[in-house]
């Protein structure tokens, strides 16, 4: 297996675009211009591959083939309504099929290349489009270029694939399609459903009648910062994973648990963000070889927050991270300034945050983020083999 990381871009990915919508483009655009200038993007053994568009053979493992038609007629008809399109979430805009199919091809790419051992990760930054149903637009959502990209492993294959979402919105369209597969491992930290979109996500979600223990949920409370983010992460995640065992890592790494993100309550820091990205790539390294492919998801702090969070997990996965301390470039910042006029515009790549936590122990007085981990813990442990209350597990 080679070690190269392969990072699939081009900015014709930039053409996933809704207009004067929260979802906006230039989220991807400052990432990637801030990795290159930060030099993270000319690391030894990184390749920039060009994605192509995902064809229907792709697109239809997972997407009905009436909700394709519809997505294709959709911009000639403006009358047109229904799968969950012309909606304020996901209004209607020109080549809206040719972007979605790009950034789906663009993941198949990235899980292609792991999986037959030209790299060891790869990174698609414009996906994670989680919400996407198979016949529904959804949060934003087009196609669920995640879930694509994970079938076309299972059709290479791949017998265990375990995908983890980090978003701060439920991974409710992944989840869905693969409830009842026990191929696939759906894990999701997330705000409350009770608080916020797409109110699914909770403990007893727990996958199909042939797949009970595949599908594994922690909600969060808002305002949980990065030391509650962190102990419910490590008190769940790498026990699900160690007790999977999968050949390869999936990850959506969508930026809006970020305290500064205008959609979500959740209060992480971009230095929580980096030790999340950390974390995921020891689990990696230490279960599956190595092979991680990461998709980027939401993120509406769009100066803020995002493309340094993003350019944190172009860094992890091409080599060593960046220290927190670097700086940004100024040309970067007048990139920024002058494309998000009135953002404000970040000086360094930290936040100035410790996210250092305490690990969770089944003892003492429970916050709010403990007995959303215990939730967890008693529901799903036990269908994985796992004991829930100890904490060596």
């Amino acid at each position: 297996m080679s070690d190269d990381t392969v990072v699939v871009w081009d900015e014709s990915l930039l053409a996933y675009d809704m207009g004067d919508h929260p979802l906006d483009p230039v989220r991807v655009e400052l990432t990637m211009a801030l990795a290159r200038e930060l030099g993270v993007l000319d690391r030894p053994g990184v390749r920039l591959v060009k994605p192509e568009p995902a064809d229907d053979a792709l697109l239809t493992r997972v997407h009905e083939p009436r909700y394709l038609a519809a997505v294709r007629a959709a911009p000639s008809d403006p009358l047109f309504a229904g799968f969950g399109m012309g909606t304020s979430d996901n209004p209607i805009f020109d080549g809206m099929h040719e972007a979605s199919a790009l950034i789906a091809g663009a993941s198949v790419a990235a899980a292609e290349a792991v999986w037959r051992g030209e790299a060891r990760r790869a990174v698609n930054v414009a996906g994670g489009l989680h919400h996407a149903m198979p016949a529904r637009a959804s949060g934003f959502c087009v196609y669920n270029d995640p879930a694509v990209a994970i079938a076309r492993l299972l059709d290479l294959g791949a017998e265990r694939i375990a995908y983890v979402d980090v978003d701060v919105h439920h991974g409710d369209g992944v989840q869905q399609i693969f409830w009842d597969d026990p191929r696939v491992l759906t894990v999701s930290l997330h705000e409350t459903p009770l608080a916020l979109f797409p109110g699914t996500g909770f403990p007893d979600e727990t996958g199909g009648p042939n797949a009970q223990g595949s599908a594994v949920n922690v909600p969060l409370p808002p305002s949980t910062d990065d030391a509650g983010w962190q102990r419910a992460f490590h008190a769940v995640v790498p026990s699900v994973l160690r007790a999977y065992r999968p050949q390869l890592l999936v990850t959506q790494c969508g930026a809006d648990a970020h305290r500064r993100d205008p959609l979500a309550d959740l209060h992480l820091s971009v230095d929580g963000q980096r030790a999340t990205y950390v974390a995921l790539r020891a689990l990696a390294d230490e279960l599956c070889d190595g092979r991680w492919v990461a998709t980027g998801g939401g993120g509406y702090a769009l100066v803020e927050a995002v493309p340094r969070a993003w350019t944190h997990l172009l860094a992890v996965a091409t080599g060593e991270p960046l220290d927190p301390a670097t700086l940004t470039p100024p040309s970067w910042r007048e990139l920024a300034a002058t494309r998000c006029p009135g953002r404000e515009v970040p000086l360094r790549m930290t936040d100035d945050v410790d996210p250092a936590y305490e690990p969770w122990q089944p003892s003492g007085e429970p916050t709010a983020v403990d007995r959303s981990i215990a939730a967890t813990r008693k529901t799903v442990f036990p269908l994985l083999g796992l004991d829930p209350h100890d904490p060596r597990d």
